[in-house]
This record gives C-alpha cells, structure tokens and sequence, in this order.
C-alpha cells in the first residue's frame, strides 16, 4: 500500500503547486515567486513524510539527499534502508529536482582518520564512492564525513590533506560523468572546523553544505542552535575561502530538550517540539538575541528546557546570510520543518 500511494503522489503532486501560507512575517502579497534556492536531506526513517513534502516544494527546491548510504571503516559504503527506491528518484526527477544521495559515516574514533591518509585506502574507497553514484539513476554525491571533528592536534594536518585529496578525486570524476559533487562540513570559525579545508573543498566540489547548527548541542548546555552572531562568523570565514555562489548554508528544522538536572536530552523536530509545547501550555519565547525560539516546562520533578527553529528564527537569521551574497540555503531535514518556512526561504532568494 505505501509504495502504491508514493507512486500516485510521484505523479500527481509535482503538478500542485505549493499552497501553504506563512505563519510568520511574510505574507502571500510581498513573498516573491519561489526560485529553486533550496536542497533538503530526505532522513532514510522517515522518507514517506520527507518525499511528499519535497514534492509539495518542488517549485523551491533544486537538489534533494536521500540519507541512503554509509562509508565503512574498511572502505566499503553500505546501504541504509530504502537506499535508491526507485519510486522515490522517479517522482523527485518528474518533479524536476536532482537527486545526490547522502554518503555519511559514524566511524569509530581514528578509522576515518586512518582511511584518508593512507593513498591506497583512499584510492579503493574513492572507487568505491563513484559505485554507489552509478547503482541508481542519481545526479550526484553529497559526502558528509563528520568524524573527522575528532582529528587530534598530533595529527589533524595529515587528515585534512587527506581529506581534501580523497574529495578533489572524486569530485573531479564525478564531473567527468556530469554529476554534482556536494561535500557537506562543520561550521569553520576561529577556534572550531579547521579539520576541514575549506578553500580546496571549494575548488573541487560544485556545492558546499555548511552546517549551520548545533552551536548548542545535545551534548552540552541548553541554548541556541544557532544565532546571528555566530552566522556572521561562520559566513564571513567561508566567503573569504569559498565562492558565496557554491555557498549553501543548511539551516535546522529540529532542536533539543534537555534537561537542567542529569536527563537525558531528547531530540525533536519542529513539530514535535510545537506539539510538545502546545501539550504543556507553556509560553513561546524568541531570543532576541540570537532570534531562536524556546520555551520550559516541567516533566515530573525534572525541569527541561527546548531550544528549536521555526519560521520567525529563520526570517531574522536569512539577512546575515544575504549580507554575505548566500542565496542557497539547505534543511536538516525535509519533513521535521515549520512548514510556513517556506515562502520566507522564497524571500531569502533575491531575484537573479
């Protein structure tokens, strides 16, 4: 029955153009026509929910990554479940939206490390990377390699080559074949990201995905994932090394609830986070400072606070983005999003 009702939806809803109002500051009057400004990563466990709202945004969307394959510490790349259903690549290209899968890793510490500095384990995996491109009919690769945060001092130069070197190769073979190349990194600012070089990952790769979250994580203190201060930074670093053109800043959808005792934190989307919220009757609040929502509540004897994104977060964070001439933007992830977020991503996107 699922797969039935995604093939209706593949033919049917890319000839629907998207409806949903804004909740927020924009309006239907000033929100100019959309522009294909925006790619989305489609999560593999809850990709009926991501691919029906991608196609309700075709309009606005030029690029969208299924979260479907995995890099192995031995070089392998395996697939995550759902890894290229064929209705879904079907319905995203009718739609007229390219498809550049996801290759992402959660190696233990040092295997990444190990793998990019050794020439012939880099070499067989780049081999490997340029397989899984050709399984399905993709447009590209988006490689998102995030262990690569944990580089040690003693070593963190050798990995960042290595690194550069394993992505400029398949970069550079991906493009032989007339497929995209999209490298997903960690924010780089003065004391975080050097891991990754920013100025050879421009050169070889025709988009960059900076994620543009967790500057409170679900590790750490309760408080903004994001903020305008930080967006300065982050983006005046990158411009400086990186066209703003091949700049696409990826914005969250989600947020954590932590505790302020010893809990556990919890991570919700949006709309859990909303629906949590309304079920406590607790007060919305947006930081002014770094415009993120938030509000309290208590669970038993704990006391937990949620820090998320909503329209109105993203409406005060896109001016530092058009200061820096970055009219690309991307969403962690399609499906966990306020969906009056939309039409203020539309007006996000100066005119060409």
């Amino acid at each position: 029955m699922r797969l039935a009702l995604l093939a209706a939806a593949a033919l049917l809803l890319p000839l629907v153009p998207a409806t949903e109002a804004a909740d927020g500051p924009a309006s239907a009057s000033d929100t100019p026509p959309a522009r294909r400004t925006v790619s989305g990563w489609l999560p593999y466990w809850d990709q009926e929910t991501a691919y029906l709202q991608a196609l309700r945004h075709a309009d606005q969307l030029h690029t969208v990554s299924p979260f479907w394959y995995e890099a192995k510490a031995d070089g392998t790349v395996a697939d995550h479940p759902g890894a290229g259903e064929r209705l879904i690549v079907d319905g995203l290209h009718r739609a007229g939206i390219k498809v550049a899968p996801t290759v992402m890793e959660s190696m233990p510490k040092g295997a990444l490390a190990a793998l990019v500095t050794d020439p012939a384990r880099r070499a067989a995996h780049a081999d490997a990377l340029l397989a899984t491109a050709r399984k399905g009919d993709y447009d590209g690769l988006d490689l998102d390699y995030e262990t690569l945060a944990t580089t040690g001092d003693a070593t963190y130069a050798a990995v960042r080559d290595g690194y550069a070197a394993l992505v400029t190769d398949v970069c550079a073979r991906l493009r032989a074949r007339a497929l995209t190349c999209v490298v997903t990194v960690m924010p780089k600012t003065a004391t975080t990201g050097r891991v990754w070089d920013y100025a050879a990952l421009g050169k070889a790769a025709d988009r960059v995905r900076i994620m543009g979250y967790n500057l409170h994580w679900a590790g750490g203190t309760p408080g903004p994932l994001a903020s305008t201060a930080w967006y300065d930074e982050v983006l005046r670093t990158a411009t400086a090394l990186i066209p703003a053109e091949r700049l696409e800043l990826a914005l969250p959808a989600y947020g954590w609830d932590w505790s302020t005792r010893a809990g556990k934190t919890a991570h919700v989307t949006w709309k859990e986070a909303e629906a949590l919220r309304r079920a406590r009757k607790a007060p919305y609040h947006l930081d002014p400072e770094s415009s993120t929502p938030h509000f309290t509540y208590e669970n038993g004897s704990d006391s937990r606070q949620v820090w998320y994104q909503d329209v109105r977060g993203v409406a005060g964070h896109l001016p530092v983005l058009r200061r820096y001439g970055v009219t690309h933007t991307a969403l962690w992830a399609l499906g966990f999003e306020d969906p009056a977020l939309w039409p203020v991503l539309a007006q996000g996107a100066p005119a060409a």
